[in-house]
Formats: C-alpha cells, sequence, structure tokens
C-alpha cells in the first residue's frame, strides 16, 4: 500500500520564513545539501506522520479526553511547535488521524469489494477485509469505533459521511430483491447502525476473538431484510478467512525507534554526510547550511552514539574526523530518500 503519510509537503509559512531569515550572509552561495530534492516538506510529512501515530497510540491507552497536543508531541519526539506548526489543535490532529485510517482501510477494502460481481459477494469481500484489517490495528479501529463518538463536530461530521457511504452501498439490496418492493430506504441506514453497533459493543468489551470471527453474523444482518431468512442462515455457515498472525503495518516513520528528537537540522546534517563522506565538522556543518558548527558537531556526536555514523578520523589530538554512514544510516537515509521519490 506504499507510505502512508498525509498531507503532502506541510510545512508552516511561518517556518520557511524563519528558515529563510535564518541565512545569514555568510551562509548565502554555500553549497548545502537538499534534503532530497523535498527541502523543509518532506520534514514536514515525517514529523505529520510521527504525530498521527502518537495520536492513536495516545487515544488507545487514554481516550480523546486524554489526548493532548503535549501528550502527542512528546510521544512523537517533537516540540510543541511542531504541532502546531502542522495542526491548529488536538481535534485537527485527531481528524488527520481518523482520515488516515479511513483511507488505509479503502485502499484494502473497496479492492476487494470491486473485485466481486453481486451485491451480497462484494458486500463479504469488502467486510472481511475491513474486518482482517481492524484486527491488525487494535488502536486504529477503537479510534474509528469508540473515539470518534466522544471527538469534535468536525469528526462526527466527517464519520457521518462514512457511515452514509457505507449505507448508499448497504442499500443496493434493494435492487437484490426478486419478489415485491422490498424494505424501505431507510433500512439501510438502520443495518449499517446496527452493525456498528456490534463493533462498538465488542470494543468497549473486549474479548479473545478477533474481530473477523464477525463476519459471518454480521453479513447475516446485513443480507435478512434483503434476502430473506434463507440467505442470512446460509452466511452463518459459509467459511472465513484467518486472522493474521502478524500486522502488517504500512512503513511511515524512517525515523523510527531512534531516542532522539527529529528536526529539520537533523535531517540536514544526515543528509550532508550522506553527500560528503569523510567530512570534517566544519565541511559537514558548511554542506548543511549550518553557520553553528557547535550544533553540527553535537548532532554528528549524538548521530555515533545511535549508531547511524562512525568517524574514521579525529584519532589523535589534532587530526581533523572525517564522518561516514554506517550501515543503519544508509538505510535510514536511503528510506528517507524514498519517501521524496
Amino acid at each position: 500500500m506504499g507510505v502512508w503519510v498525509r498531507g503532502v509537503m506541510i510545512v508552516s509559512v511561518s517556518r520557511l520564513k524563519r528558515e529563510k531569515h535564518d541565512e545569514s550572509p555568510s551562509t548565502l552561495g554555500r553549497p548545502q545539501v537538499s534534503l532530497y530534492g523535498a527541502g523543509l516538506g518532506e520534514m514536514g510529512e515525517i514529523q505529520r506522520a510521527r504525530l498521527l501515530t502518537a495520536a492513536v497510540e495516545v487515544v488507545s491507552e487514554l481516550g480523546y479526553v486524554g489526548m493532548s497536543t503535549a501528550r502527542a508531541s512528546a510521544r512523537a519526539g517533537v516540540s510543541r511547535k511542531t504541532f502546531y506548526d502542522l495542526f491548529t489543535d488536538r481535534e485537527d490532529c485527531f481528524l488527520a488521524a481518523f482520515d488516515d485510517a479511513l483511507a488505509r482501510i479503502a485502499a484494502v477494502a473497496h479492492p476487494a469489494y470491486e473485485l466481486e460481481g453481486r451485491w451480497r459477494e462484494k458486500l463479504r469481500a469488502g467486510l472481511s477485509a475491513l474486518l482482517l484489517f481492524i484486527g491488525d490495528e487494535p488502536g486504529l479501529r477503537s479510534l474509528l469505533v469508540v473515539d470518534a463518538l466522544n471527538a469534535g463536530p468536525r469528526v462526527l461530521e466527517r464519520r457521518a459521511q462514512g457511515l452514509e457511504t457505507l449505507t448508499h452501498i448497504v442499500d443496493q439490496g434493494r435492487n437484490e430483491v426478486k419478489t415485491g418492493q422490498g424494505p424501505p430506504p431507510m433500512t439501510a441506514e438502520g443495518v449499517v447502525g446496527a452493525v456498528f453497533s456490534v463493533l462498538h459493543a465488542r470494543m468497549l468489551h473486549p474479548d479473545s476473538r478477533s474481530p473477523i470471527e464477525l463476519l459471518n453474523p454480521l453479513m447475516a444482518i446485513v443480507v435478512l431484510p434483503y434476502l430473506g431468512q434463507a440467505a442470512a442462515a446460509k452466511e452463518l455457515k459459509c467459511a472465513i478467512p484467518k486472522a493474521r498472525r502478524a500486522p502488517s503495518k504500512p512503513v511511515n516513520d524512517p525515523l523510527d525507534g531512534l531516542n532522539m528528537r527529529i528536526t529539520y537540522r537533523t535531517l540536514r546534517v544526515l543528509a550532508a554526510v550522506a553527500a560528503h563522506p569523510g567530512g570534517s565538522n566544519r565541511e559537514i556543518a558548511d554542506h548543511a547550511g549550518i553557520t553553528d558548527q557547535g550544533q553540527s558537531s553535537r548532532l554528528l556526536m549524538r548521530f555515533e552514539k545511535l549508531g547511524l555514523v562512525t568517524n574514521a578520523g579525529g584519532q589523535t589530538k589534532g587530526a581533523v574526523n572525517a564522518w561516514t554512514l554506517t550501515p543503519k544510516g544508509q538505510n535510514i537515509e536511503q528510506t528517507i530518500r524514498a519517501h521524496s521519490g
């Protein structure tokens, strides 16, 4: 499914102005490393992805009420200022996480739905893909089914739009009725509400069963008003896919797991080492466009502790440092480059 980072090239205008202002005359015209052709935008994407992941984690533990900008920022390893560069408030961040979860579900459920020919088979394929997905992602299923109800009006409006789409899909079952006029249009709304009521109850009182085990009962609920009792009974006897043993999660943060705060300056220094292997502290600072060489040197030492760079020089007194990426650092650098590709 690719890299799941929403909000292409997100960086506030104020931040762009600050970066431009920080460029002193001594740095203008100096050869600098472009952040993989994406500039500040790639940094914004990575920070945004970290915050969305952090928001899901915080909400899964504390609910929407317990989600604060401070908690989300701390979990993501970014500053609160960075949070407000990307989101207006916590509801805005939650809404972005909600939209991201919907997009991820659509990416697996919609193709499965479209592969089948008849309404009943389409629904079963799409619902199966959805249940398998939320079985892999407990944080996202709680966010979508439970926590969205406690969020702000914008989230509730987006949720209503999603339910309306599902209602339209279910309502196509009236075309399958062979005798009579079939159930009234509002039936589909009731069916979708019943399905989500069951899911909501399971989220509030979880047990050891995987969501995919609800596939047959939920399909019986859906087809009953349209195809009758016999069709519903048949759904209860269908084979169900096995739950996946390991979640299949998208890669959305090439710097995930690093015990450090990630900033634009961090990635500039990493990119400078990649572009100029063997460079000294001053050379790396110059190519990264950092006027304070001390900042660059501190980052390099931090990278060395994290196993991202190694120093082939500086072993004797007065010797010049010579920084190169380690295999781990190369992997991260290549992953970031792939993001902007």
